[in-house]
């Protein structure tokens, strides 16, 4: 076989396999967008996931049209949970339900697409709209009771979840990277013991997440008595940062030249000063883009966190109580109650923040290059 016939089955052995890779990643992407991105409004961001029950105090209007009624919500019948209920579809300008209050005086008011499940004593499933609007306005309290159930599938909770677990993570494993690479690669003598280490975190990038997880639930949830919280799961997961942000700080600090060294340290400064105001500046686009490469790790994990921080998809008051990240409910969502759509949804939401990640992290690294 001739050298050209053999380059060019090599090239197209080469083509071939991108164009499968390629093409894998895009049907994977679209089949995610594709069932997940129809989902995403607005209110799919900033809403509960749990579905949320209130009796509310709402005053009755004085003035109302004759086709409405004098808490001046419209209603219409709408299939909830597998049963017909009303749903508001709009509010009047000057409704009091705009005002509603729970039993503690906190404000609650009421908003389009909340279901009306009763008013007073009266349940309203089984009436027409007219006979719901004649019921309210046949009764004579001043300040009416109102069950109002507010829908949820909303990820809000593993939004913020998610961002507190990133938060904590990378303030607990930047240090310790930063500094244990600028110790690996400034101050260690360039022999066995640090070889030994290198091999270690190399060795720690490759260990599957799983195991990080089980090291996790026994050390932290267990041993430490922190449970299944925000801050075992952040924990485990600043021992999972810690090889990549460790090997890409080396890295940058090995591509700082010798001279800059030598030349700071002709000039009279210390090895601090050197490493302080010469080395970092000239390695931080590196650094920035190990940190954001974490951010990445964080976003994506989800069996570390399966076994260390929960599933429970409330909003959590303190880094002591349990939570769910995006990928975390995903995997439950589509897994305990099938909703593939809804896994997609949040799948989106993953794909986006990875790729807006990836983005910065390549522009952090131009603008970088450029400069120098």
């Amino acid at each position: 076989m001739s050298r050209a016939i053999k380059d060019k089955l090599m090239y197209g052995i080469i083509g071939l396999s991108s164009a499968v890779t390629v093409g894998l990643l895009l049907w994977i992407i679209g089949f995610v967008f594709l069932n997940g991105f129809k989902l995403i409004d607005l209110d799919f961001l900033t809403s509960d996931f749990d579905s949320k029950t209130q009796y509310v105090s709402v005053k009755t209007m004085e003035d109302y049209s004759t086709d409405g009624n004098k808490l001046g919500i419209n209603l219409e019948l709408e299939e909830y949970e597998g049963n017909q209920y009303y749903v508001v579809k709009s509010i009047d300008d000057g409704s009091p339900a705009r005002f509603a209050i729970v039993k503690g005086g906190e404000k609650y008011p009421v908003k389009v697409g909340d279901f009306i499940k009763k008013v007073g004593s009266e349940n309203l499933e089984n009436y027409s709209p007219s006979e719901v609007n004649s019921i309210i306005n046949g009764m004579e309290e001043d300040i009416m009771t109102v069950k109002v159930t507010r829908p949820g599938e909303g990820i809000l909770p593993m939004l913020v979840t998610t961002l507190e677990i990133i938060l904590i993570s990378l303030l607990v494993a930047c240090p310790i990277g930063i500094f244990g690479a600028i110790y690996l690669t400034e101050y260690a003598k360039q022999g066995r013991l640090v070889k030994i280490i290198r091999f270690a975190t190399e060795s720690l990038a490759g260990i599957p997440s799983i195991i990080y997880g089980l090291f996790g639930m026994i050390f932290f949830v267990t041993l430490l008595k922190f449970d299944y919280s925000i801050l075992s799961g952040a924990l485990t997961l600043s021992i999972i940062l810690l090889p990549v942000i460790i090997r890409q700080t080396e890295e940058s600090l090995k591509a700082v030249p010798d001279s800059y060294r030598e030349g700071s340290l002709g000039l009279g400064a210390t090895k601090l000063q050197t490493i302080r105001k010469v080395v970092l500046p000239n390695a931080i686009s590196g650094i920035i883009v190990a940190v954001i490469l974490s951010i990445g790790r964080i976003v994506g994990e989800s069996a570390a966190l399966l076994l260390t921080a929960g599933t429970v998809a409330h909003i959590p008051k303190t880094v002591f109580n349990s939570g769910a990240t995006l990928t975390v409910k995903a995997y439950t969502v589509a897994k305990e109650a099938g909703d593939i759509e809804m896994a997609c949804a949040i799948g989106t939401v993953v794909i986006i923040m990875i790729l807006i990640l990836n983005a910065l992290s390549k522009m952090i690294t131009l603008v970088f290059n450029k400069s120098e």
